[in-house]
């Protein structure tokens, strides 16, 4: 079986009629191999787009991030702590067995049971907040059930699949690490760790939201995810025609790819806040008038149009501009040399003030365009690259003191909804807290807005809570950048997702 799959899997890669002489065969240059093929054991958006091609979740996203039904036909909240899907009648998993609610109860319990993975909990535990019991009605009727209220519960679980508790048991949970037995468009056909994914059409597949057409079978027969994570060979494999689709277009390529006649640049809003995190625990940045004067003098939409080619929209708080509750009211820091120096001199700067801006290595050009335009506010900036796991540990210390100046990084929110990046980020100790920062008033504000049913009375407490960190200033907020793809013009019916996923189902390519 094994030599089966590998022979089909190198006829895909040197374009061979394995699949049938003029299969359609769909190629991703992409800057990341997954981690894993199981669905519970990851917390990496590039590993949940590849997996996604395989697997569908209850709820999904349509192009406008609404959240959609897929493998629930419906759902509706049957109070403030129970929601209730009904499945699709005639879905099957990929080794031709039906869908049901026992699997959609085995799937959640996986994610949010301590040790239900082989003795591991699921890292994607916390997506899921108060989410506590499963209730089965029936072969299509499931109950998810919350200890106390969680508004945002459908935002999240388009972030989750549904595997089959039939498999799971039979191949043991380390087995889905790269095996897979989805309800997706496609199904693995082998993983070549490093190299590639590669998948092919499903036959029996049932044909995805209602809400999204086209609804059916996968337009292409194949498909690719071809792992290249050096821009420049991405970039040069798009031009070439061996891929059809890359993600993370530098920005610095676009003229390059709208140049070539096979080619054009497909961009959407992004998710992703960058913003550079100030040590709030130590000297300078302990002072909110060091950290207001740093604001001021950097010149943010300079940075954009000169390194991200004016690919992004400038903000002043956490929040993207399309989040839920986000404050359109907030004052801007605008650039200013001279204020920045006045404040420094007023914080007792008067000479001005030598930090460290710690970034990773994709992040070095924007630190060195930060450093050098904030030279002329007073601000002797030294840019440190190193790894990223690294500096997470450093920055991210859950309370505990941060070993560190300045962090350039970012926070993705693929739901749009502040619990995802607000209560991280700026919540007392949160997980993601990586300037030490702490408000009492902004602590109750998240704490509350987290379980409010109104959501009017939500959007209130999230614009109020980010009015206060835009005064407090923990953070120097930057800006939400699009997400550029590199498409070649053979592909038609494929469009980029804000949340970054990359959809094959309705993708076709001559």
């Amino acid at each position: 079986m094994k030599r089966r799959i590998t022979a089909i899997a190198m006829a895909a890669v040197l374009g061979g009629t394995a699949f049938g002489v003029g299969a359609a065969e769909l190629r991703v240059g992409f800057t990341a191999d997954a981690l894993t093929l199981d669905p519970a054991n990851h917390r990496k958006r590039e590993t949940e787009t590849i997996i996604r091609n395989m697997y569908d979740g209850l709820v999904t996203r349509n192009a406008s991030m609404e959240v959609v039904s897929e493998l629930a036909e419906s759902w509706r909240a049957v109070d403030a702590t129970t929601y209730e899907f009904e499945l699709r009648e005639g879905v099957t998993f990929h080794d031709g067995t039906p869908l049901t609610a026992e699997d959609v109860r085995f799937t959640f319990e996986r994610l949010t049971r301590e040790g239900a993975m082989g003795g591991q909990t699921s890292p994607r535990k916390s997506l899921l907040g108060p989410l506590t019991g499963v209730e089965v009605v029936g072969t299509r009727t499931v109950r998810l059930k919350l200890d106390s209220p969680w508004p945002i519960l459908p935002a999240m679980l388009p972030f989750q699949e549904i595997v089959s508790e039939r498999f799971v048991k039979a191949v043991g949970d380390a087995a889905l690490a790269d095996q897979v037995n989805g309800t997706g468009p496609f199904k693995l056909v082998e993983w070549r760790k490093g190299d590639s994914v590669i998948m092919e059409r499903f036959d029996g597949y049932y044909g995805g939201a209602a809400d999204i057409a086209p609804v059916g079978k996968a337009c292409v027969d194949r498909v690719i995810f071809k792992i290249i994570p050096e821009n420049a060979s991405r970039v040069a494999a798009l031009l070439s025609g061996d891929v059809h689709i890359i993600n993370e277009l530098p920005a610095h390529s676009i003229k390059q790819v709208e140049s070539n006649p096979g080619t054009r640049v497909m961009a959407v809003n992004g998710t992703r806040s960058s913003y550079i995190a100030l040590n709030n625990q130590r000297k300078p940045f302990d002072d909110v008038r060091v950290r207001k004067a740093l604001a001021h003098a950097l010149d943010r939409q300079l940075i954009v149009d000169k390194i991200l080619s004016g690919k992004a929209t400038l903000i002043d708080g956490i929040l993207s501009p399309d989040a839920f509750g986000k404050n359109r009211d907030l004052p801007a820091h605008a650039h200013d040399p001279a204020k920045a120096k006045a404040l420094l001199a007023e914080a007792g700067y008067p000479d001005g003030v030598e930090a460290t801006l710690d970034v990773d290595g994709a992040g070095k050009d924007i630190a060195e365009a930060i450093a050098a335009v904030a030279s002329k506010g007073g601000f002797r900036i030294k840019v440190v690259v190193g790894e990223g796991s690294t500096l997470t540990k450093r920055y991210r210390t859950k309370g505990e003191p941060i070993d560190g100046d300045m962090w350039l990084t970012s926070w993705g929110n693929g739901s749009l909804d502040p619990v995802g990046i607000f209560e991280p980020t700026h919540k007392t100790a949160a997980r993601g807290n990586a300037s030490g920062y702490s408000n009492a008033e902004v602590d109750r504000l998240l704490d509350a807005a987290n379980i409010d049913t109104d959501r009017a009375a939500r959007a209130r407490m999230y614009a109020e809570a980010e009015a206060i960190v835009n005064r407090d200033l923990p953070y120097v907020y930057l800006w939400v950048a699009q997400d550029l793809y590199g498409v070649s013009t053979k592909v038609s019916g494929w469009q980029p997702s804000a949340d970054s996923r990359i959809n094959l189902h309705d993708a076709c390519v001559k």
